[in-house]
């Protein structure tokens, strides 16, 4: 496989945080915080979020009777995960279950588990790393070259690989997005609570105006669901995803300039 790079010029927003959809807000907190090494970093409303070492915001917002998915089938599909990178994939496993996860496959250089809401998530061997770090946040679907071209114009990052059933936007090492073909790949019906969509990613902006016609333009879909400082939208593959105006900032839908520019 060859790695390739395309350059994303500009970009309608950044990566804010990788938010969960969970039953249980404090023990999924717990959970992620303790395997990360995360620290408190806010928060809204009834969402926490935290911060990893590596650089990495995780939300976690309530979701009462969630239906939880069912690895690896595509009738309680999981949408989206995290990889992580470890230095001994045993090791950690162990450490994982022993914070509430629970095994769904182990392979030789990496197991799949299911964190305390069900969501799954990987251990990947990394003979380099001497602590666990996410290695990125991996997106189902259908046509990854389809999803790859719209995240790096999205978020205005390289594409750094797109072959084989897989693709990646942004760098190893920051805070990259995977892709992966799925077979009979089922899309999320945000907000029908039948078809969740378990994860989905915070990108802020400056504008909200500027970037919806931005996101739009791209082929994103707005969905139901938004408030002053936020509105919800749909990828090309059905995963809900939110722009944000970022802390601080004052909507720029008068016309004015955003802040910076």
């Amino acid at each position: 496989m060859t790695e390739t790079t395309r350059e994303a010029p500009g970009g309608v927003g950044v990566l804010d945080s990788v938010v969960m959809d969970v039953p249980d807000v404090t023990r999924a907190t717990a959970f992620w915080t303790a395997l990360t090494g995360a620290s408190p970093a806010g928060g809204s409303d009834d969402v926490v979020v935290v911060r990893t070492p590596d650089g990495w915001n995780l939300a976690f917002q309530p979701a009462p009777g969630l239906v939880t998915p069912e690895w690896p089938g595509q009738e309680r599909p999981q949408q989206l995960h995290l990889d992580l990178r470890v230095p001994d994939v045993a090791e950690a496993t162990a450490r994982a279950v022993g914070l509430g996860a629970r095994v769904l496959r182990e392979n030789e250089a990496w197991t799949t588990l299911a964190d305390p809401a069900g969501h799954p998530f990987d251990l990947c061997r990394a003979e380099d790393a001497d602590a666990v770090t996410i290695m990125g946040v991996t997106v189902d679907c259908p046509d990854p070259h389809e999803l790859v071209t719209f995240w790096a114009a999205l978020l205005g990052e390289p594409v750094t690989y797109d072959a084989d059933g897989m693709g990646m936007v942004g760098n190893d090492g920051a805070t990259p997005v995977l892709f992966q073909q799925v077979e009979g790949y089922r899309a999320p019906r945000w907000p029908d609570p039948a078809f969740p969509q378990q994860l989905h990613l915070d990108l802020t902006v400056a504008s909200l105006d500027a970037a919806e016609a931005a996101a739009l333009g791209l082929g994103a879909v707005r969905l139901p669901g938004d408030a002053a400082t936020f509105r919800t939208f749909a990828d090309p593959a059905g995963h809900p995803f939110c722009l944000c105006l970022y802390s601080g900032a004052a909507d720029q839908s008068d016309g004015a300039d955003p802040p910076g520019s």
